[in-house]
């Protein structure tokens, strides 16, 4: 196989060889801070957090972790919903010298008591929710969690009374213990920010997040994000965008971020890269589609990243036509096939492109991206990002690579690539090869021109957080969730979009096993608030 095939179809002014910079992930909010101290970073609900507030309360969040023991070798879940609390706590354990450890409140229970177990988390933080906190406040006294970092949502609104009464007017508010075990998310952030700074040393060593991947077959490993992984991952990204002329503009962008932020997805676009950029990120708690659509029209949102259940209940909604959608200018599509037909129908809408994408858990989650003008191929998920080398490796088990149209294993190299399984070097043997690359499980072929196939899978099991083809059943899930939890106000449209998810999910084997969490959830309820 020609050795980068791929470059030649590269954009003008993206280039493969660019230096991607890796960094402490949270001087990522630190630089932006720096750059842009006034502009805002976050809106949630009508509140807006400038740069250097939000770098502000992640400073105070540090100082309040590390009193409660945070530093280096101490893990910290997040058991958070899209709220400006998860900003916070993320960076702010990073500046205390902690590793963040992510929790999905879809987890069944059992799997969040493994991973509190396996990932030597003592402290979590959450909501005041009945969606959340019932499930942590039981494993407080069954598991080695010690102490709870309790918020609530109205706190972080421009009308708290309101939005409190609101809560707990549709009882959607838990019972939280005065006693040690727990702290209000405000006392920890009652303190002056004077957070004692510990060095990393070598980033690729240094880890940032554990991740956990989910399975059809047995329990959830922990990838080992470094502070290299994410932050080159956030580079790749931007990369991407630098074509002549570039596609987005820094400090001048509005990223509406819908999809939840334990998604290695979303914490990478939505989160890092929306922060890198500068860009205004508009928090939604839930997936509305009429929300979606009415912020995208009055508050000029100019990037929708999403899973293409989303977008096609986009496309099929009512007020989309009489809505001016036209300030997208880079929605990207992950987790399942995305249909030309919608990828042509969303174009027509909004004049923006709506790539798509491959990546897993292990790659933070970068893969492949589809250059912005070039023609759609259908059934190709993309070239190889910035940084990374793509090769197949062949099915029987030889250890040789494959030429140009030949089917094999994806195996992928690159600074994103995870440091390995936490506790598990048995797994991380298994998926690397000799020479430094990752065995996805996936089967497909690369064309003359670079592009990337996936055609199957080598074993009926999920390592990953992104995949194109194997997690239709995830993105059916992702969708199911988000479609869910929004009560009644989903629309006919958006249910059309559910019942497409939901035969997306059919395809897959075993996918019961990931759909079955997200009913739980919608039984348990999210908060019911206007965006």
């Amino acid at each position: 196989m020609d050795q980068h095939p791929w470059i030649k179809s590269y954009p003008a002014g993206v280039r493969w060889d660019a230096e991607l910079a890796t960094m402490p992930v949270p001087q990522i909010l630190e630089q932006s801070a720096s750059r842009w101290p006034d502009k805002p970073a976050i809106d949630f609900m009508g509140r807006k957090l400038t740069y250097r507030e939000l770098n502000d309360l992640a400073n105070r969040a540090a100082e309040g972790f590390q009193q409660l023991g945070v530093g280096p070798g101490t893990h910290v879940g997040i058991y958070l919903p899209n709220t400006p609390h998860y900003p916070i706590t993320f960076f702010g354990v990073l500046k205390a010298g902690g590793t963040v450890v992510n929790y999905s409140p879809l987890d069944a229970e059992k799997v969040l008591e493994h991973k509190i177990e396996d990932s030597e988390t003592d402290i979590l933080v959450t909501l005041d929710l009945n969606a959340l906190y019932p499930q942590m406040g039981r494993l407080l006294g069954k598991t080695r969690l010690k102490k709870l970092v309790v918020g609530n949502v109205a706190e972080m609104t421009p009308a708290p009374e309101a939005v409190k009464a609101q809560l707990a007017a549709t009882k959607q508010l838990a019972e939280v213990p005065a006693n040690d075990q727990h702290v209000a998310f405000q006392d920890l952030l009652a303190n002056d920010g004077k957070y004692r700074r510990h060095p990393l040393g070598d980033l690729t060593e240094a880890i940032a997040v554990l991740q956990y991947t989910g399975g059809t077959t047995g329990l959830p490993k922990g990838a080992m994000l470094t502070h290299a992984n994410p932050s080159a991952a956030t580079s790749q990204y931007l990369e991407t965008t630098r074509t002549d002329p570039p596609v987005l503009d820094e400090g001048k962008e509005r990223v509406l971020a819908v999809l939840p932020p334990f998604h290695i997805y979303a914490l990478t676009v939505n989160m890092l890269l929306g922060t890198k950029l500068g860009a205004e990120v508009i928090l939604h708690t839930r997936f509305d589609v009429d929300a979606v659509i009415k912020d995208i029209a009055t508050k000029k949102v100019t990037s929708l990243p999403g899973v293409p259940t989303m977008y096609v209940a986009l496309i099929n909604h009512q007020k989309v036509e009489n809505s001016d959608l036209s300030s997208m200018k880079w929605c990207a599509s992950g987790g399942a096939p995305l249909p030309l037909e919608v990828q042509r129908r969303f174009q027509e809408l909004t004049g923006c492109r709506l790539a798509e994408g491959w990546g897993m858990t292990e790659t933070s989650p970068t893969g492949t991206f589809t250059p912005p003008h070039a023609a759609p191929r259908a059934g190709s998920c993309g070239i190889p990002i910035p940084g990374i080398v793509i090769k197949f490796a062949s099915l029987a088990g030889d250890g040789k690579y494959l030429g140009l149209g030949e089917r094999g294993e994806i195996c992928i190299k690159g600074p994103n690539v995870m440091k390995g399984y936490w506790k598990n070097p048995q797994a991380t043997a298994e998926v690397m090869t000799s020479d430094g690359f990752l065995r996805t499980g996936d089967v497909g072929y690369m064309d003359a021109d670079g592009y990337v196939y996936i055609v199957d899978r080598t074993k009926d099991m999920l390592l990953g957080g992104l995949r194109h083809r194997r997690e239709g059943c995830v993105s059916g899930a992702i969708a199911q969730g988000l479609h869910q939890i929004e009560g009644e106000c989903v629309s006919p449209d958006a249910r059309r979009a559910q019942d497409l998810s939901q035969g997306q999910a059919g395809q897959a084997r075993n996918g019961a096993s990931h759909t079955a969490p997200w009913r739980r959830w919608r039984q348990k309820g999210s908060p019911q608030l206007r965006n």
